[in-house]
């Protein structure tokens, strides 16, 4: 009966979901003890930037199949169950550069390093990341890093909430249930965003390997659900900076507001590549289209073009936005549309992405 059948598919969409959720702890292979995560980071030639935490991690259940349920069930308890390390020195090492980092009240670390030797003309470059003190050699690991070849000709700098996919990314389980419960239709992704980013990566010739760097209002603890949603959905992988813990500094209480963390994000990312012009993609809410112009005024000839989003549903909010870059005295246009084939013809019109990548999302 047809019941079965979708309860069976929701049975195998749920232990999907659990993996996912479970993949963090993962690393140690069930051994616990202290454990560095670090997060997708980026660089230039000369200099790379990278997020990561410490955690002291409860070992049990190693004994156990990788590939069982219970496993999953015991991983996911060893992620509810661990906890942040204050003051932990990690030791990053690439090439020929080193330096230290401290962990802050939460955990986190920041890499923010010049390079002594510049990486080599591909894509990802892996650094090193080990534990000075506490000292533990079993946490030593591995991190990435993007860095634009030659051939790339601009970035792009995207939010993900009510950009990429629909409203909820901030809540961990509506995003579950969406992304592996629902039918493959569901919405999750809006329709053309997947071909339409597959065009700014490729850019102007197809073959460009333009940067993405995606910001989210999202805890961290999503993170890895968002990076399992690009993957699914064949979105150009890049860096995910979550803006609740950007900025935050030892002993504030509070993070900043979410519209300044977006405002310094972007600001360093437009740093690192000072030479490289970028396309900046938002929604109507949120305060985006204020930040973008902001940005466009303080960096000009830098924006090639401000892509908007309109999730608003509000006629006086649509009028105000399409007005802000005259108000503004920029110079690039803000395209404000809820369609993504629309976005994809100016893009194609402004030589930003090709024709075949218009039509791949005229055709979703």
């Amino acid at each position: 009966m047809w019941w079965r059948k979708r309860f069976r598919d929701l049975l195998v969409a749920l232990r999907r979901g659990l993996r996912v959720l479970a993949a963090p702890v993962k690393g140690d292979s069930g051994r616990g003890g202290l454990f560095i995560q670090p997060y997708l980071g980026y660089g230039s030639r000369g200099r790379v930037f990278l997020m990561g935490r410490v955690f002291h991690q409860p070992g049990f259940g190693s004994s156990l199949n990788e590939r069982r349920l219970k496993r999953d069930l015991i991983d996911l308890l060893r992620r509810l169950l661990r906890k942040p390390i204050v003051g932990a020195r990690v030791r990053v090492k690439y090439k020929d550069t080193a330096t230290v980092v401290e962990t802050d009240r939460h955990g986190f670390f920041r890499v923010d390093m010049k390079l002594g030797a510049m990486p080599s003309d591909v894509t990802w470059h892996s650094v090193g990341l080990s534990l000075d003190e506490p000292v533990d050699e079993r946490a030593t690991t591995t991190g990435q890093f993007f860095t634009p070849t030659h051939t790339a000709t601009y970035g792009v700098i995207s939010d993900i909430d009510d950009t990429v996919v629909y409203t909820g990314v901030a809540n961990t389980a509506k995003m579950m249930w969406r992304l592996f419960a629902m039918d493959s239709d569901s919405r999750v992704i809006f329709p053309g965003v997947p071909e339409l980013y597959q065009g700014f990566y490729g850019g102007r010739s197809g073959e460009d390997g333009n940067p993405l760097v995606y910001v989210s209002r999202a805890p961290w603890s999503i993170y890895q659900v968002l990076a399992t949603m690009f993957q699914m959905h064949q979105i150009p992988n890049g860096p995910i900076l979550i803006l609740r813990e950007w900025g935050m500094k030892r002993g504030s209480l509070l993070p900043r507001r979410a519209r300044d963390h977006k405002l310094a994000a972007i600001r360093h990312v437009l740093d690192l590549y000072d030479t490289m012009p970028f396309v900046l993609v938002g929604d109507s809410g949120q305060h985006d289209p204020e930040t973008y112009t902001r940005i466009v005024k303080e960096h000009p000839g830098r924006i090639l073009a401000i892509y908007i989003r309109d999730v608003s549903l509000d006629p006086a909010r649509s009028e105000a936005i399409l007005n802000l870059a005259q108000e503004a005295g920029i110079e690039c246009e803000v395209i404000s549309t809820t369609d993504s084939a629309e976005m994809a013809e100016h893009a194609a019109g402004q030589g930003l992405i090709l024709k075949q990548a218009l039509e791949a999302v005229q055709r979703v």
